[in-house]
């Protein structure tokens, strides 16, 4: 989330104060390209790790603050979500053994946080997305207590001007009315960085934004959210609407999201992207100003261009042009947003070196990308990768069609191959990161096929929070012992689980997949619907959505026993449904729930968010809770008859 020293003021002064420090550091950042002050000869890599934190349920924990407090590890940090982490890796020379580095820093550095993580009850996931979030995590309350979460969730809210929409389709469906960004915190990534030299860096930005399409499709990883199916990295689409900040009347103009793949090729110079960051996104953040960058330069120093830094991370390219300071010197860098987090370790390094590979290799044996392709078939291929995976279909050079595996297999990977060489790569790394992704390929097997087919022969009878449950802990298994995802075995339900708190909140079980009818419908197929699908509830909505009613079986036995059903062939919905309904919120607690049925002596509690129906509570589902209480309690028991033996 970059600088987390902000101003929290809305000063109109103190933010054209800060406009001209940004214009200010633009100015200098193109004085040092023209006088060729960026470094030249170094190629060096890095990442940064961002990581969900989850309790003994598998659901986030909120205890980012008190890892990071008791880590005392400077390259942890936060994150939106009070749930999420993200871990800053030590800049490397791109040479010889500088992977496993890379690979051995991660898995350290994750081991602390998991290790520091168990004394606060919670563990580390790596996902695009982790399968257990539920809508109610997405609230103010679970931002990182720190001004610029809360500042920049105020101003994207506002900015935006209206409630945000989120609408995603896939192979399920699904449409958020949001209130606010906090969504964001859904997605989580494996950031990896590549400074090139200067001279370099316009046609190097352009091969990565060319690139992203394939490396994407292989490294899929984020395909549901709230247990619908969606894009292979549903992370793509959910950050991109979460975070949007244009108005109705700005998306009519076609003006570009915040978050953005870019709107055509960079043609001379890396300032094209400043310029155009700056001219259509507003500065929506600030902070006190350290230096006049100008200034600095006239005395012969380099500059941080801190103003600039900030507003360049209000905007998420997923190809970032980044300008840093090491050892003194300036220096460009690209940062490669697009890939997920997950599913292990081994599989992130696979796709950096398949990503840094093909960088070496492409852009020295081809020379100039936009010659080749078009910017339009790039941003396409991007987003087709992103919603099918390795069963995306590219436009690739010249206009020839590739199916992904074949493209990967047959041209990509030997290409990555000789430009990880070429900058003398130890061979045995090569072999081992590369034959990941030749392997998951070949086998089509990503992080989110596994999750697509794990889910596909879980047991259906299982309710859908304990097969997400049984997703994430089966990720968490295998990551713990760095197995990239193409060896995992799917994920099964266990036929006994110790997890009573699956159903702490009726949001975890509560049925979703709901039929309902109008107010001014038939009888007949209210009573249909109840036939058809063996249910004993039908809920009754009004056009907009809103719940009026509901009808149960007995509605409808008393009304055949009576003498009205014998005088009018046409009994609507209206006249025999029950209007005076008690409601429940989706974070009810189950037992709160429970004995609220016991007491009114009711079958069924409607569950309503924003007047709207989102479940159904019936006596049917406290079945499978109250088993599990009865087992729980059974256990107890018996464990403590054996302690009381001994």
């Amino acid at each position: 989330m970059g600088e987390k020293k902000v101003s929290t003021k809305s000063d109109e002064h103190q933010l054209r104060v800060f406009t001209k420090a940004v214009l200010n550091d633009l100015q200098a950042l193109e004085k040092m390209l023209k006088d060729d002050m960026m470094e030249d000869n170094a190629l060096r890599i890095g990442a940064e790790q961002e990581m969900f934190l989850v309790d003994s349920s598998m659901h986030p924990a909120l205890t980012a603050m008190q890892i990071l407090e008791n880590a005392k590890d400077s390259r942890l940090t936060t994150e939106i979500g009070q749930f999420n982490l993200e871990a800053n890796l030590t800049p490397l020379e791109f040479s010889g053994d500088c992977l496993q580095k890379l690979e051995n820093e991660l898995l350290e550095i994750v081991g602390i946080v998991r290790e520091t993580a168990r004394n606060f009850n919670s563990d580390v996931v790596l996902a695009g997305i982790l399968p257990t979030l539920q809508n109610s995590d997405l609230i103010v309350e679970n931002l990182t207590p720190m001004p610029r979460y809360y500042e920049l969730n105020r101003i994207l809210t506002e900015l935006h001007g209206e409630n945000r929409l989120v609408h995603i389709k896939g192979l399920d469906e699904i449409n958020l009315t949001l209130q606010d960004a906090v969504s964001e915190a859904c997605n989580t990534s494996f950031q990896v960085h590549l400074q090139v030299p200067g001279k370099d860096f316009v046609n190097s930005y352009n091969w990565a934004q060319a690139l992203a399409a394939p490396i994407l499709a292989s490294a899929v990883n984020s395909p549901m959210l709230f247990g619908r199916r969606l894009w292979h990295e549903t992370r793509l689409a959910l950050f991109q609407q979460a975070t949007d900040t244009r108005s109705v009347i700005h998306q009519s103009r076609n003006q570009t999201p915040r978050v953005t793949f870019g709107r055509d090729w960079v043609r001379d110079s890396i300032l094209e992207i400043f310029h155009e960051d700056v001219a259509r996104y507003r500065i929506i953040l600030t902070r006190e100003l350290e230096e006049d960058s100008l200034k600095t330069l006239e005395k012969g120093e380099i500059p941080e261009l801190s103003a600039w830094r900030m507003h360049n991370g209000t905007i998420w390219r997923w190809n970032r042009a980044c300008y840093g300071i090491m050892d003194g010197k300036p220096s460009l860098r690209i940062e490669a947003r697009f890939l997920p987090s997950g599913p292990s370790i081994a599989d992130e390094m696979a796709n950096s070196a398949f990503f840094l590979g093909l960088m070496m290799a492409l852009p020295k044996e081809f020379s100039d990308v936009t010659k080749l392709m078009s910017f339009d078939e790039a941003r396409n291929n991007f987003f087709t990768a992103a919603r099918y995976g390795l069963k995306s279909q590219f436009v690739w050079f010249n206009g020839k069609s590739y199916r992904t595996s074949r493209l990967i297999l047959e041209e990509l990977l030997p290409r990555a191959r000789h430009g990880l060489r070429s900058v003398n790569i130890d061979s045995a790394d090569i072999e081992r990161y590369l034959g990941i992704i030749e392997e998951r390929v070949s086998h089509e097997k990503t992080g989110s096929q596994w999750v697509l087919d794990s889910w596909t022969k879980m047991n259906p009878v299982a309710k859908a929070n304990v097969r997400l449950r049984s997703l994430t802990a089966t990720m968490k298994k295998y990551q713990e012992i760095n197995e990239p995802v193409h060896k995992w075995k799917l994920a099964v339900v266990k036929d006994k689980s110790e997890w009573i708190d699956n159903y702490l909140t009726v949001e975890q079980f509560m049925t979703r997949d709901l039929f309902t009818v109008r107010p001014e419908d038939v009888i007949d197929l209210a009573a249909n619907l109840m036939n058809w699908k063996h249910i004993r509830h039908v809920p009754v909505e009004d056009d907009k959505g809103n719940l009026i009613g509901i009808i149960s079986y007995r509605d409808l036995l008393e009304l055949i026993a009576s003498e009205q059903v014998k005088k009018d062939n046409e009994i609507v919905v209206r006249d025999i449904m029950k209007t005076d309904l008690i409601i429940i919120s989706p974070e009810t607690p189950t037992l709160k729930a429970l004995n609220l049925m016991r007491e009114k002596k009711i079958g069924c509690l409607p569950v309503v968010k924003d007047q709207k129906l989102i479940g159904l509570l019936t006596s049917h589902d406290f079945l499978t809770v109250s088993t599990k209480l009865f087992e729980e309690r059974l256990k107890e028991i018996n464990n403590e008859k054996s302690t009381f033996g001994h």
